[in-house]
């Protein structure tokens, strides 16, 4: 029996198909260590690991984020000990590299091989910071972000095999790391996330949207710039007035996942809403909160043109699965975008900063939808040749796995 241990702080994270693939394998028996859970996988109860100590005040500002990842790899050591107390010692170690989780193993298992997953490693200028002149940076913020790398670093020395998503994200790594990193996606379920009829998607208030309307979509985690959100908004009073019978709706969180909040407090819709909410029609900007991946998923079969925007940092799920949901993808024109989306093949893209830009091809959309469907079967066709998690990302892994540390890897 191979034994494999995944990490993740919100277990399983990105491990959520191929943890699943190596469960369902006999061969393997695979446990899961994690601060909380937020997907079920059938057949796998993860390990807690926790409390995690809170960060002291009066630690030096760059190091907040590093004493809170280097608490967790504690954290997730001594979870990992009483494993090992237990009788209990994996082959092999997957996990998250940048949260802390992964940090000390090496030190418990000095022979068990570990695979890192390596989202994103952070610059001081050409990346996210900096990027969005209307919220410039200090050298302050450089110097922070650099010392961020420091998880990083010390996660890819002790990595046996180091992972990252798309090209972008691996290139993004120093060169004596990069060439270690191979690309290997986490995959998507198109079975899942495809095109099907919806009937009726009712929003707060009673109305209810139907195949016969005009439905403009953005979607984020939450809704703030590092997704463009200040970009959108700013584009909707041109679509809302060309085309009188959009119903523009909008799904996320009022928090902030990336970036900081608005200097003058409160969130970035309300920021937004100030600043174009009196040349909006509000009976017809409709905004859903965070919403489960299920109404996701409708809202993207639904959607007439789907707007999806993000600084040069991590690729989205969202943007994929809308993909494979056969949607009209109108999105920004910047890194890793460009990696999957191609103008006017299976999407239309358009520079991030131009809102005018934007409501111009989101107007295209709604106009030409017919002439466009073919952008709309080449994007679910894309993601199926790409990041199915079942054809594609899996057999991937598979092959990584089984040839570096002859992990079965849930397939035969």
């Amino acid at each position: 029996m191979f034994r494999v241990l995944f990490l993740h702080r919100d277990f399983p994270g990105q491990f959520r198909h191929l943890a699943g693939a190596l469960v369902a394998d006999p061969r393997v028996e695979v446990r899961g260590l994690g601060e909380r859970v937020e997907t079920a996988l059938p057949g796998l109860v993860p390990t807690l690991y926790g409390p995690v100590p809170t960060v002291a005040p009066e630690t030096h500002p760059y190091l907040h984020r590093v004493a809170d990842y280097v608490a967790r790899g504690q954290a997730a050591l001594v979870a990992a000990l009483t494993l090992a107390r237990g009788g209990y010692r994996p082959d092999l170690i997957i996990g998250h590299a940048g949260f802390g989780d992964t940090l000390y193993l090496k030190d418990l298992w000095p022979d068990v091989p570990v695979v890192g997953y390596f989202e994103f490693y952070y610059h001081g200028h050409g990346v996210d910071l900096g990027f969005d002149p209307e919220f410039p940076c200090s050298l302050d913020d450089v110097a922070r972000v650099r010392t961020l790398n420091a998880v990083n670093l010390l996660a890819l020395e002790a990595a046996d095999l180091a992972v990252s998503p798309t090209r972008w994200q691996r290139d993004l790594h120093p060169m004596p790391f990069r060439e270690r990193i191979q690309v290997l996606h986490d995959g998507v379920d198109t079975g899942l996330a495809r095109p099907l009829a919806v009937a009726a998607f009712p929003l707060p208030g009673g109305r209810v949207l139907t195949p016969s309307d005009e439905v403009v979509t953005y979607v984020a985690r939450d809704l703030e710039p590092y997704r463009g959100f200040h970009v959108f908004m700013r584009a909707l009073p041109a679509i809302l007035r060309r085309r009188p019978r959009a119903q523009v709706v909008v799904a996320g969180g009022d928090g902030v996942s990336y970036g900081v909040p608005p200097t003058e407090g409160g969130g970035w819709r309300g920021r937004m809403m100030a600043e174009v909410g009196g040349n909006l029609d509000l009976s017809r900007v409709h905004f859903l909160g965070p919403v489960d991946h299920g109404r996701f998923l409708d809202l993207m079969r639904l959607s007439s043109a789907h707007v999806y925007l993000t600084y040069p940092f991590v690729l989205s799920w969202s943007l994929l699965e809308a993909m494979a949901c056969g949607a009209l993808v109108v999105a920004s024109a910047t890194p890793p975008v460009m990696e999957v989306v191609e103008d006017g093949v299976n999407g239309l893209l358009v520079p991030f900063f131009e809102s005018a830009t934007l409501a111009d091809r989101v107007v295209e959309g709604l106009e030409r939808g017919a002439v466009l469907a073919p952008l709309r079967q080449m994007a679910r066709r894309t993601v199926e040749t790409r990041f199915d998690a079942r054809t594609q990302a899996i057999p991937a892994w598979r092959q990584a796995l089984l040839s570096r540390f002859g992990c079965p890897a849930g397939g035969n």
